[in-house]
């Protein structure tokens, strides 16, 4: 099956064809560890990690790298407002990071080059860059000479005025041009720094991907990946300097950006102050609802963010659950993915159409009465699952979420006080169709409220009643 992407650098939908189909390379831009990072910060990382799932189903080899910004001076200042070391800083949200992306169920990268290990690779990129003479030094700093490279500008397609403005650069004295920007900085003794030819001093943002991915994936990469607010000046940058360095091999040869968060029809930035952490998201709804509702969206769009939006992908996956839930006597047979989800995502990663497709799948699933048939429906649904990261839990675990197996009641199935456990519910909701069948409303009714009393949700259908723990 052919995969399309959507190449920004030529704005064309482009069949994939990598360098070397034996070792796909994929470098996608990570966190500045200063902070938690917030919903819309998550975004890439799922995304193109189902990316990087996808290419292993298509290719034999994936290298698949996702670097950590540890030297950056929203981090040197974070640190001096808390009065601790750089490392606490970064080592704290490293992990944290981490944490909040393995609940996002986002697989490892098989690569996370931290910059501060890189530093070797970046004073010899720039050195590099001297010598050619697209960088020069003033002032203990080293500068990207913009007008040595002619194609500058090429992906982002802005005017020298525009990326002036866009780039918000510091007209120092000390450059040659406005929109030269920093390769290498000194830094006072209260910064991070090391030594290097210029001085005591630390790399900038854009230089240290460049290192970072040349080192790890070579220097033509296939797929470079991150949000669409990088792709100027970040990214713009990164191909300006590894082209140069490189002797104007082709830096990465498929550019995607996924599309903004939006919350409350504003751009969701930390900047602007309206920021929802996953961290704090993680503590009000299931982590899966959170991955479905980023899917929700074809990558490139923005994405409007809310507690609706949640809410209504939860809801999605009850239904999803409860049909797994009424098959659970049923044995899956091992299915490979479904063909429509497969062709959803290589259209370039049409994680809505394949997220339709593995409804239907589900609703295929609850009609069907052939024994066969129903093992099928299963495995396929499992398998559309494993690969968009979706029905990892068991279902009995999912409709329990947030609640001990035992949960305080009023009363037990036989009227007594004590607690219910699954199999209790188990057996009042069979009383119950039982009751319904028998036209006994009246038991029907009182059933249905004992369950809700305790917080239990029976929902009618066409095999009986299923039950799920009400938010």
């Amino acid at each position: 099956m052919q995969l399309k992407l959507f190449n920004s650098l030529s704005r064309q939908l482009e069949v994939f064809h990598p360098l070397d189909p034996a070792r796909v390379t994929l470098y996608v831009c990570g966190p500045t560890v200063y902070n938690y990072i917030h919903i819309g910060n998550a975004r890439p990382a799922v995304v193109f990690g189902l990316l990087a799932r996808l290419l292993r189903r298509l290719y034999p080899g994936v290298v698949y790298a996702r670097n950590i910004t540890d030297v950056d001076d929203k981090i040197n200042a974070a640190a001096a407002a808390q009065g601790v070391p750089i490392q606490s800083i970064t080592q704290r949200f490293t992990g944290a990071y981490r944490e909040d992306m393995a609940a996002l169920g986002v697989d490892p990268p098989d690569v996370e080059p931290e910059a501060t290990a890189h530093i070797d690779q970046i004073i010899a990129m720039c050195e590099t860059l001297i010598e050619a003479g697209h960088a020069y030094v003033a002032e203990g700093h080293v500068l990207f000479d913009v007008g040595s490279y002619a194609d500058y500008g090429a992906l982002s397609r802005r005017s020298t005025d525009e990326m002036l403005a866009g780039a918000r650069v510091d007209v120092a004295p000390y450059k040659r041009s406005p929109g030269d920007f920093v390769l290498w900085k000194p830094s006072s003794d209260d910064l991070p720094g090391w030594d290097s030819p210029w001085g005591r001093g630390r790399p900038g943002w854009h230089i240290e991907c460049s290192a970072m991915a040349a080192t790890h994936l070579g220097e033509t990469i296939d797929i470079h990946a991150g949000g669409i607010d990088l792709q100027f000046p970040h990214h713009e940058n990164e191909i300006a300097q590894s082209t140069c360095a490189h002797g104007g091999r082709v830096f990465a040869r498929y550019w995607l950006h996924n599309g903004l968060l939006n919350l409350g029809g504003r751009k969701m930035s930390k900047s602007l102050g309206n920021i929802t952490l996953v961290h704090e998201l993680l503590q009000h709804h299931p982590a899966e609802a959170l991955r479905y509702a980023l899917l929700g969206a074809q990558y490139r769009q923005p994405l409007d963010w809310s507690d609706d939006a949640v809410d209504r992908a939860t809801k999605t996956l009850d239904r999803l659950y409860g049909t797994l839930r009424d098959l659970a006597a049923v044995s899956a047979s091992d299915e490979p993915v479904p063909e429509a989800v497969m062709a959803a995502l290589c259209d370039d990663l049409n994680t809505p159409d394949a997220l339709a497709a593995l409804a239907g799948l589900a609703a295929r699933a609850r009609k069907a009465s052939d024994a066969g048939e129903r093992a099928a429906l299963k495995g396929q649904l499992l398998a559309a699952g494993e690969l968009l990261g979706l029905l990892q839990d068991q279902p009995a675990q999912w409709f329990r979420r947030g609640r001990s197996s035992q949960t305080p009641a009023e009363a037990t199935s036989d009227g007594s006080a004590g607690t219910l456990s699954d199999s209790d519910i188990d057996a009042l909701v069979a009383e119950r169709d039982a009751a319904r069948k028998s036209r006994d409303f009246a038991r029907s009714d009182a059933i249905r409220d004992q369950l809700a009393g305790i917080g239990v949700l029976v929902e009618d259908g066409a095999d009986g009643g299923r039950w799920r723990w009400q938010r």
